[in-house]
């Protein structure tokens, strides 16, 4: 992290009476140090706490700035919360980014009382990619690490529809195969797809789920939102989708439009209301 951003990020959480952590340390992989980013409101606590998940293609991205559009409002509404680096393309292939964020749900369930995290109310969120991840972690995991929530903004949630059905695009398709570490289709690989699709585990038992999408999405199909909390909603589970109209990928992108940028209350308020129950 360069000594400018640091700054820029220590001063934006300390006006919001907060205090940012930076390079904490979660878990040794491969011999990799992973480490993420905190920022803790000022008070006895606990607080309700997010994890965010950045993007960018399981290739790229860093925790303290692909995802840092949604720093401020998590911070000013009150919510402590950690934002994760892990292993990442073109060395780690699916699953070792999924295995490093389920490692760092933990190592902040573990460490509540110390960044005092109310683990009651313990979501994640995350973007592109990131959504991806946490939305197959929440689906598949949520209930045995306790979450309660899960924000995912543009995910791949069904690697099939995305590599060869209906929402197939250039851009998801190259993504998915390079995260897979396949080349070529065949029976095996649409196994892996399944077993690493966020839709293969919807069921009754898992966290609320808010997605965030925008219509105009040329990399990440808006369909496969609705696809996903579609099939939430049959099963029982609950589940609703902030759709931005219009908007392409990234929030990143969406800077350039205040009308694309509501994202910044629903999500705050969202998890506000959802982390009540």
């Amino acid at each position: 992290m360069t000594r400018l951003l640091l700054v820029t990020i220590l001063a934006a959480v300390a006006a919001c009476g907060a205090t940012f952590q930076p390079d904490i340390q979660y878990r040794v992989a491969d011999g990799l140090s992973l480490k993420m980013d905190a920022s803790i409101p000022d008070g006895k606590g606990p607080f309700p706490t997010i994890i965010l998940v950045h993007g960018g293609g399981w290739r790229g991205g860093d925790k303290a700035t692909t995802f840092k559009l949604i720093f401020d409002p998590l911070t000013r509404a009150g919510f402590a919360w950690f934002s994760v680096n892990y292993r990442m393309l073109p060395k780690y292939h699916y699953p070792a980014a999924v295995d490093d964020v389920v490692e760092a749900i933990r190592y902040v369930e573990a460490h509540a009382r110390e960044y005092k995290v109310d683990r009651n109310r313990l979501a994640i969120a995350g973007e592109s990619a990131g959504g991806h991840i946490v939305s197959l972690i929440g689906a598949r995991d949520g209930r045995k690490l306790h979450l309660a929530a899960v924000v995912a903004f543009y995910p791949v949630t069904d690697f099939d529809a995305a590599v060869e059905g209906p929402d197939k695009t250039r851009n998801a398709y190259r993504a998915v195969m390079d995260f897979l570490g396949v080349t070529e289709l065949n029976d095996a690989v649409r196994q892996l797809m399944r077993e690493a699709s966020p839709v293969t585990y919807v069921n009754k038992g898992m966290p609320p789920f808010l997605f965030v999408h925008g219509t105009g999405d040329a990399t990440v199909n808006f369909h496969q939102s609705e696809e996903m909390c579609a099939k939430m909603k049959r099963v029982g589970a609950s589940c609703e989708i902030y759709a931005v109209a219009g908007a392409p990928h990234w929030i990143g992108n969406w800077e350039k439009n205040p009308e694309w940028q509501g994202y910044k209350q629903k999500v705050p308020a969202w998890l506000k209301q959802t982390l009540q129950r």
